[in-house]
């Protein structure tokens, strides 16, 4: 028979216990998790520089002719996360110079010639090259956007227009990918951006429209500004776009326009344009209208004076119901 002993007296209660804390705590030291290098043995808050400083520190000036790529240690990237050029109000004036000094990778990747399945990229066409408008060979995301042909004929897109800041407690960066830190991965922006030139193309806007523009474009010989020469005539102003280039490209062709309205649709969400008036705008706002926005967001305007545009609406709106008043005094 086995016999079970117990411990009654409070005195071994006492030293069992010490010897099982002092034993886990030798355990413990002698099988210590080797440390991963350059990870902080404990969170320490960086200090914040001075305001005053607009661009990252410890970083080359960058030529004209292209970014250099500068090699930071991970305490140096570390550093940079918290400089003010990737925060308020400062990123607001951040130029591409400034921020390629740092980040010149995006553009210097390539895409693969060979795809892991085995096909290969100079024989096949990616969804953004099945548009007539898009030339040359595959590239990266932010070659298509920043250097590509297109982008620099059609648009003026800089890295603030997409990424306006981060939160250093859940964004990704260099530590993450190489598994030096742990932390959440998470890259800060807003999908709205991108809904603006990659929304569904919205035909329940467009009075007169029987379906999608891919179904309808023959009936007005794939020209855009056969409506939108009196409809909608105050569009492109922002600073992410170049107005003239588009509308000289959209009146050679309507896939330029809808490339953007639909082509290269994103989302299933189409974006809410907001309804700047035109000249010889009606007064009368249809229900689809109702919840757009009257101006465009001042940080995308293109040298846009909201304060003189609101008195041009308004000394507009009081012509019109002077207007109104005089054909109404004329059918008593």
């Amino acid at each position: 028979m086995m016999r079970v002993y117990t411990l009654r007296s409070p005195g071994l209660w006492f030293l069992s216990g010490f010897l099982a804390i002092a034993f886990s705590m030798v355990y413990a030291e002698s099988h210590v998790a080797p440390q991963e290098p350059f990870a902080p043995t404990a969170p320490v808050a960086p200090k914040m520089p001075a305001l005053k400083q607009a661009a990252p520190q410890n970083i080359k000036p960058v030529s004209k002719a292209g970014a250099e790529h500068v090699v930071q240690t991970p305490q140096d990237q570390h550093q940079a996360r918290w400089n003010p050029i990737h925060f308020k109000p400062a990123i607001d004036k951040a130029s591409n110079e400034q921020c390629l000094a740092c980040h010149s990778d995006v553009l210097e990747d390539k895409v693969l010639e060979t795809s892991p399945a085995g096909v290969k990229a100079n024989e096949a066409l990616a969804w953004y090259q099945t548009l007539d408008t898009y030339e040359g060979e595959q590239q990266t995301f932010h070659q298509r956007h920043l250097t590509s042909k297109m982008a620099k004929q059609l648009m003026d897109l800089k890295c603030s227009t997409c990424h306006q800041g981060h939160d250093p407690g859940v964004e990704i960066s260099y530590l993450i990918q190489s598994g030096q830190v742990k932390q959440k991965i998470r890259k800060l922006v807003d999908p709205d951006i991108c809904v603006m030139c990659h929304g569904k193309f919205d035909a329940s806007t467009m009075p007169g429209l029987a379906g999608d523009w891919i179904k309808v474009r023959d009936t007005y010989n794939n020209n855009c500004n056969v409506c939108h020469a009196i409809f909608r005539t105050r569009r492109h102003q922002v600073n992410y776009l170049n107005p003239d280039a588009i509308e000289k490209a959209g009146d050679i062709s309507g896939d330029s326009c809808y490339g953007c309205h639909g082509g290269r649709a994103w989302y299933n969400t189409a974006y809410k344009y907001p309804r700047h008036r035109w000249p010889g705008m009606s007064l009368l706002e249809p229900d689809w209208a109702k919840t757009r926005p009257k101006e465009s967001n001042p940080r995308f305007l293109q040298g846009f004076d909201p304060f003189k545009e609101k008195n041009r609406i308004k000394k507009q709106i009081m012509q019109k119901l002077e207007e109104i008043e005089i054909l109404q005094d004329s059918m008593k």
